[in-house]
């Protein structure tokens, strides 16, 4: 079982930029699928940013363009560069990864991105 930790949320104004990171507590090489979730008060948890194991990567139309999802390998940890903030981005951000043939999902805690009008 991994355990995944993010960090790097905050309160930023609109148009401003935040970096979030998630620490695998082993190495991510295998794990088949890493992204970024998100949920918002009252709303659905969507799928943000997804990076495979080879390193293709897949984006929320809403994000595209503004947000890129990164990995380092050797530090263990996946990265979710936001650019371009807006408003409706506010929402507790969770790291994910799918692992085995099942793709059995590990979550993180969570961490608070909050965007200012």
């Amino acid at each position: 079982q991994v355990q995944l930790v993010e960090s790097g949320g905050g309160v930023v104004q609109a148009g401003g930029s935040l970096r979030l990171s998630c620490e695998a507590s082993e190495s991510i090489f295998a794990i088949n699928v890493m992204g970024w979730y998100r949920q918002a008060p009252g709303k659905e948890r969507e799928s943000v940013a997804l990076i495979t194991s080879g390193g293709q990567t897949k984006y929320v139309d809403s994000v595209k363009g503004r947000f890129t999802i990164s990995r380092d390998i050797a530090k263990k940890m996946v990265f979710l560069q936001m650019n371009s903030l807006k408003p409706e981005d506010t929402a507790v951000y969770y790291c994910n990864a799918k692992i085995g043939a099942w793709g059995t999902s590990h979550w993180g805690q969570g961490t608070q991105v909050t965007v200012s009008s």
